[in-house]
């Protein structure tokens, strides 16, 4: 029994804590599915102004947002100075091991499982999921 326990602290120490649902987590960048509250796509991220719905959102203490960081600074940094003014924090999404088709992720720590996530505009229709 105590080989097991010392086979799993080392196994954790080269590869990590496991994770669940790597695929989703890849996608919703870092999170799952079943806690994001609000998603934009890329493309909706990169528009010029920042949309009412997530930025009503701001107020709840309970969310994180997540900000996919490969996009350009110039498209994110709007809803970084509004989580700055509101005290909402937020991370900056940079190593996912694949492309994702997600610009902007408001998360809670644990699962509120809502049907639609998505502000489905025309941007959100241009984009191939």
């Amino acid at each position: 029994m105590a080989g097991n326990n010392v086979e799993d602290y080392l196994i954790k120490g080269i590869y990590g804590e496991k994770q669940i649902k790597i695929e989703e987590r890849n996608v919703f960048l870092g999170t799952i599915r079943e806690r994001v509250e609000i998603a934009l796509t890329t493309s909706q991220v990169m528009a010029n102004s920042i949309y009412s719905q997530i930025e009503a959102k701001f107020s709840n203490r309970n969310l994180t947002l997540l900000l996919n960081g490969t996009l350009p600074y110039s498209a994110i940094s709007k809803y970084i100075k509004l989580a700055n003014k509101t005290n909402l924090p937020f991370s900056l999404v940079n190593n996912l091991p694949t492309p994702t088709p997600i610009g902007l992720v408001l998360t809670h720590k644990n699962a509120v499982d809502k049907n639609d996530i998505f502000i489905k505009d025309e941007l959100y229709h241009s984009m191939k999921f």
